[in-house]
């Protein structure tokens, strides 16, 4: 499992991946998935910040990044150009259709799990952008060993 390695990196204490069940595992999975897409979620949005503040849009961008993060993960893939909407849709095994309509707008809330795969995708288009969370996320949970 992805996490088994995370935590190892993450955890230096006497916690080991196999101690735990594997209900605790998902739940920790879906843990560290909320906080990628939350780091997510910043980075996207310090880019985006100009283009907000032009439109003056500032109070909205948080509801518009909520509600368009598939969209603009989606995006990202595309602009990296590794792939096409075609080239995503084959990956994550879905029809065409269902990722130009997340592009459009008109699916704003798809499956968790297509929205898992996406993720995963550009997970591997983005490298250094999750490498980078990663680190983040070591940083942070290492502090919380400074104070019990």
């Amino acid at each position: 499992m992805a996490v088994s390695k995370l935590l190892n990196q993450i955890i230096g204490m006497n916690l080991s991946v196999s101690e735990l069940s594997h209900n605790e595992l998902i739940i920790l999975e879906a843990h560290f998935f909320t906080l990628v897409c939350m780091e997510l979620k910043e980075c996207f949005k310090s880019e985006q910040k100009d283009y907000f503040s032009l439109i003056k849009y500032e109070g909205e961008m948080e509801h518009m990044m909520e509600a368009n993060f598939a969209n603009l993960v989606i995006k990202d893939i595309i602009a990296t150009g590794e792939y096409t909407s075609q080239g995503i849709a084959y990956y994550v095994q879905a029809p065409e259709d269902v990722i130009c309509d997340i592009l459009i707008g008109r699916n704003m809330s798809p499956s968790i799990a297509l929205f898992v795969k996406i993720i995963e995708l550009h997970r591997s288009v983005r490298k250094e952008l999750y490498h980078q969370i990663t680190k983040k996320m070591i940083a942070c949970l290492s502090h919380l060993d400074d104070h019990p």
